[in-house]
């Protein structure tokens, strides 16, 4: 069965069946002109109806949110603004939406009521690009290393590692919260739990896939993260995606390339396959989309160290909301100034120091910083988070007891520096991140069908 995207883009043919959805009805006692959509683009097909070959009552139920199926030719336009119309022979109503009842009407909707319809905001033009646009980098992630010999490995959801270090985790139990077993010093006892210790929803799937990596050389995890983090920014979920790569034989130079042709060829994917979601967007959204995409793929990323990145900081004479000084975990302000106000191009920050970075990252001579790699976009901020891993069974140790970690759910991890260990990097890019960079959007819960942040799990 065709779509309107395949009618909008053929041509005239007589006999074609068209279903979607109202988005207008117009017209006078003679004719109404009809906007229908499948979702399959952002354009609407016009479907022109003579008044005196329907039903009137029938003519009444084709309301905006009704879903039709309209039968009749697909002939070359009379009007501006579209190249071929149906003109129609038949029309059966599939569905109908009471106008009084429909939420979404031809108005304009605020981006806050928006979420409170979620159900029904993918009907809407924005968010109809925003999915598709979500499919076609996802696609084009699978594409990239798919292409470049990289494995797709899942890693698991459930896990009794906490992989930032962070205990912000959601915990999994199948254990009767009104009646928990106790152990003899009043601890709830995990023995009885499902796995028999305590497990939560997985913040990373990059420890595990560090063990793919040293057994298939180069891996690449693409699935849902959890942070029980009780914030409510405009740039964190609780239920998020994420896309991390693990690469065996990888220094931190390796790291940033791949990073940056990461990046490039996904914003160049977008501009190649989505021009008219894009055009929509810029339009209606952020005027500067297309020229910043544009911008990003023609241009090579600046390289620089944690502290020349401060330096900087400090001589700009900009009056920050959080002080900056050799030390500091950088705010999205300070990313953002680096990016958009002193090199007008992204950036690929590096060497940070250890006492702001996650253990597991490779240490430097100097005893004070690691390689890790952050890519710094403008409006987003940090938008990847990488680094060279520490191979080092003696240095990961000492670090690990230095932090005061746990080690009896890390054995396993452990066990790569101790058989065979080798150098190896990786990196996280968030994908929800991306879509906001891509897609113009200034708010993630905008760029996910349903949005899971504190005090929200609807639909």
């Amino acid at each position: 069965m065709k779509r309107i995207k395949d009618y909008l883009g053929g041509q005239p043919q007589q006999d074609v069946v068209v279903k979607g959805w109202v988005r207008t009805k117009r017209g006078n006692k003679n004719v109404a002109f009809i906007a229908l959509n499948d979702g399959s683009t952002i354009n609407n097909l016009q479907v022109v109806c003579d008044l005196s070959k329907f039903d009137e009552n029938l003519m009444k139920q084709v309301t905006t949110g009704a879903c039709l199926c309209v039968k009749g030719d697909l002939v070359p336009s009379q009007g501006s603004g579209q190249a071929v119309e149906v003109q129609a022979r038949e029309l059966e109503v599939l569905g109908t939406a009471d106008p009084d009842a429909y939420p979404l009407q031809k108005k304009g909707h605020s981006m806050e009521f928006l979420r409170e319809i979620a159900h029904l905001r993918p009907r809407t033009n924005t968010f109809g690009a925003v999915l598709r646009i979500r499919h076609a980098m996802a696609f084009a992630i699978h594409k990239f290393f798919n292409d470049r010999g990289f494995f797709y490995l899942h890693t698991p959801l459930i896990t009794a590692s906490d992989a930032e270090g962070a205990g912000e985790m959601f915990q999994v139990t199948t254990l009767d919260l009104d009646n928990l077993p106790r152990t003899e010093d009043g601890k709830i006892d995990y023995s009885q739990d499902f796995f028999g210790r305590l497990t939560s929803l997985t913040v990373s799937g990059q420890l595990e896939g560090e063990l793919g990596a040293t057994a298939l050389g180069r891996i690449y995890t693409f699935g849902p993260t959890f942070r029980a983090e009780n914030s409510n920014t405009p740039r964190h979920l609780a239920e998020f995606w994420m896309v991390e790569p693990e690469m065996a034989f990888y220094d931190v130079n390796d790291l940033m390339d791949l990073e940056e042709e990461f990046i490039k060829y996904l914003v160049q994917y977008a501009l190649d396959n989505c021009q008219d979601d894009l055009a929509f967007l810029n339009k209606m959204i952020d005027p500067e989309l297309i020229a910043r995409l544009q911008g990003v793929v023609s241009t090579d990323f600046v390289r620089l160290s944690y502290t020349e990145g401060i330096e900087i900081l400090e001589k700009s004479g900009q009056k920050f909301e959080f002080p900056v000084s050799w030390g500091v975990d950088l705010q999205s302000e300070h990313e953002r100034y680096l990016v958009e106000k002193h090199f007008g191009k992204p950036v690929i920050l590096t060497d940070y120091p250890k006492d702001i970075k996650a253990f597991y990252m490779k240490q430097n001579d100097d005893g004070r910083t690691v390689r890790g790699t952050d890519v710094l976009f403008p409006k987003i901020g940090e938008i990847i988070g990488g680094s060279e891993r520490e191979s080092s069974l003696e240095k990961l140790n000492r670090r690990i007891s230095e932090l005061h970690m746990d080690t009896r759910g890390l054995w396993w991890y452990l066990d790569t520096r101790r058989f065979g260990t080798c150098p190896h990097s990786g990196f996280g890019l968030g994908f929800e991140r991306l879509l906001l960079f891509v897609t113009g959007m200034s708010n993630i819960r905008d760029v996910i069908p349903f949005p899971r942040t504190p005090k929200s799990a609807e639909f």
